[in-house]
């Protein structure tokens, strides 16, 4: 029964922290939206509703899934058959789907739990513009990189440029000859050829 306890308890800690992860994503995205697409001021407290409610709800959702699992339960207690497919529950079932019950009502417990802290509310939040912010950074980084690519700064530019140049003659330029070719066959009223370039078709 301990080692029941531990899995359940384990179990839970998993449970809470991937609602944490859901909830910080949510937030991450209402940061960007208000306070970097709409420009307006960030303030902590002026998310710590949206923290709340996502908690809530998702408290909500562990709760249907405990009640789910108490119902199958009692419907399993009472069928000594072999199952008929992954959800059909029979009484070899019942401690799993306990323990799924258990799982559930104490990561709904937890989550309240949370929501009521106005100091874990304010870690979540916090957590999410680091987030939102280090999506910024990495947006800017990126477009600073293709915006400001120099080859003087490529370390190994002669080198790709020589495999870019032969990229080029052997496959690109046979390939829009034949393109051409075509192209004026058809205009001509003519069948285009089939001895289209090498990796004409490719």
């Amino acid at each position: 029964m301990l080692g029941e306890d531990v899995r359940v308890r384990d179990l839970v800690a998993e449970g809470v922290y991937v609602a944490a992860a859901a909830t910080r994503l949510a937030l991450k995205n209402k940061i960007l939206v208000e306070i970097l697409a709409g420009g307006a001021d960030f303030d902590v407290d002026r998310f710590l509703p949206d923290a709340r409610e996502t908690l809530l709800a998702l408290a909500g959702e562990a709760d249907a899934d405990g009640a789910r699992a108490r119902r199958e339960q009692k419907k399993a207690s009472r069928r000594f058959r072999d199952p008929y497919g992954s959800h059909d529950y029979s009484s070899r079932d019942v401690r799993n789907l306990r323990r799924r019950r258990k799982q559930a009502e104490r990561v709904a417990a937890e989550l309240r739990t949370r929501a009521s802290d106005d100091g874990e509310l304010r870690q979540l939040v916090e957590a999410a513009r680091e987030a939102a912010w280090a999506d910024v950074a990495r947006n800017i980084d990126r477009t600073l990189r293709i915006e400001a690519a120099r080859p003087d700064l490529e370390p190994d530019y002669d080198k790709m440029r020589e495999a870019r140049m032969q990229s080029l003659r052997l496959v690109d330029l046979p390939r829009l000859a034949a393109h051409k070719r075509r192209l004026e066959e058809i205009r001509a009223g003519g069948s285009p050829s089939v001895d289209a370039a090498p990796g004409a078709d490719s």
